[in-house]
């Protein structure tokens, strides 16, 4: 599953999209120095059902940004992201080609 398809997942399950999970992990604080995966995905689990997989995914956006390794852009295989900047605005906002 490529990371953009874990974001598209966690909006179906949760009806949020990953700018509103972001959002709100800032005003929790989440996204400051020093606080642990563990806690956010603690908080995805409890507030909107989430597994590790998805959860880790999100602890990414949150401490990272929307940014990620260019390694599986372009390439062929079930982890293949079309960009390296992740779409967090909702999959019905999507730029489509």
């Amino acid at each position: 599953m490529s990371f953009q398809a874990y974001l598209d997942a966690i909006e179906a399950k949760t009806g949020r999209t990953p700018r509103q999970l972001l959002d709100e992990a800032i005003a929790r604080g989440y996204q400051q120095s020093g606080v642990k995966a563990g806690v956010i995905v603690q908080w995805l689990a409890d507030a909107y059902g989430l597994g590790r997989g998805h959860a880790m995914a999100m602890v990414h956006v949150i401490t990272k940004g929307p940014q990620i390794s260019s390694k599986h852009v372009g390439s062929d295989g079930v982890h293949r992201d079309e960009t390296d900047t992740l779409w967090l605005d909702g999959v019905a906002t999507k730029p489509q080609g």
